[in-house]
């Protein structure tokens, strides 16, 4: 009875760990690839729901959910990168003023601040996947589905990050006079990068509001700080191994990252959520500027 307790409160790490690895996938192209602080992120996670919610409570397939999801995710981005580029407004700030008025634009989209779709058909349950796992299989049904799109998402943006278009995004945040000298506009690949890394914020956003069977207007509340400790986790924990990529790190440092949240609650109560977040990524904090002052000494 116990292992079965344990091995469930597992596959709930892994399956939630997996799901904001996603988003912290986008939050690895915003905070350590173009070293812009987005906090889009947090309006554009219930984004995805939003949209997730109405589509499915409207009789559409819930898998057309996912790339529309991405879409509407990557046209919030492009709303931040023309404020930020176009209008001059700085970074910070037009995350800032995204991401309120995304809040607006999410109720509107769904309706009401809480939409429940359970007893409707989900990525999780439909009669092709319940076909699919039947029996024992059940129990990691979830699990295994949000592995896929993981892994689908991770290879697709390794395989673009080594495009030439790719190249330049990476080069955007590092050497902007690398850009400017190859005849490329700057602020278009900035643009560009913040609509990819907010279409996966809005796809992890689709995943959760179909995996928790509801939408909840407060669900990206804090969504940024998620992402941010995933991605300060994995690159600081596996820095040294030069065979792992980047984002494969980062799925990890998430999975790791909700691991210690749920250590943390079994000794507090669920209203302490927000204060163990918090916590928890001020010590990531502290430990990777630690980290860095000694990689800096030894250089």
């Amino acid at each position: 009875m116990t292992g079965g307790i344990f091995m469930g409160i597992y596959i709930t790490i892994l399956e939630q760990g997996l799901i904001y690895g996603i988003l912290a996938l986008g939050v690895y192209i915003t905070y350590k690839i173009l070293d812009f602080p987005d906090l889009t992120v947090d309006g554009s996670f219930p984004l995805g729901a939003a949209l997730t919610a109405t589509m499915i409570t409207n009789g559409v397939n819930p898998y057309l959910t996912l790339p529309a999801s991405f879409l509407i995710g990557a046209a919030a981005g492009v709303c931040t990168g023309l404020i930020h580029v176009k209008f001059k407004v700085r970074d910070l700030l037009s995350g800032i003023i995204m991401m309120t008025a995304l809040w607006t634009i999410n109720l509107r989209l769904a309706g009401t601040a809480n939409v429940p779709i359970f007893g409707e058909d989900s990525i999780f349950e439909n009669s092709f996947i319940n076909g699919i796992f039947s029996g024992g299989l059940g129990t990691y049904k979830t699990l295994i589905i949000v592995l896929v799109i993981t892994v689908i998402s991770k290879i697709l943006l390794d395989l673009y990050l080594k495009t030439k278009s790719g190249f330049l995004l990476r080069a955007a945040g590092d050497n902007d006079v690398l850009v400017t000298s190859l005849a490329k506009d700057q602020g278009n690949i900035k643009i560009l990068g913040l609509a990819i890394a907010n279409g996966l914020v809005a796809l992890a956003g689709c995943i959760f509001c179909q995996e928790q069977k509801v939408f909840e207007i407060s669900s990206g509340t804090g969504s940024i700080v998620i992402g941010l400790a995933s991605v300060i986790i994995g690159t600081s924990l596996f820095r040294n191994l030069t065979f792992m990529k980047a984002t494969t790190a980062v799925l990890i440092g998430s999975v790791i990252y909700k691991a210690c949240v749920a250590a943390a609650l079994k000794f507090f109560q669920p209203q302490d959520m927000k204060l163990i977040t918090a916590v928890l990524f001020l010590i990531i904090l502290i430990i990777g500027m630690e980290r860095r002052k000694k990689v800096k000494k030894n250089a």
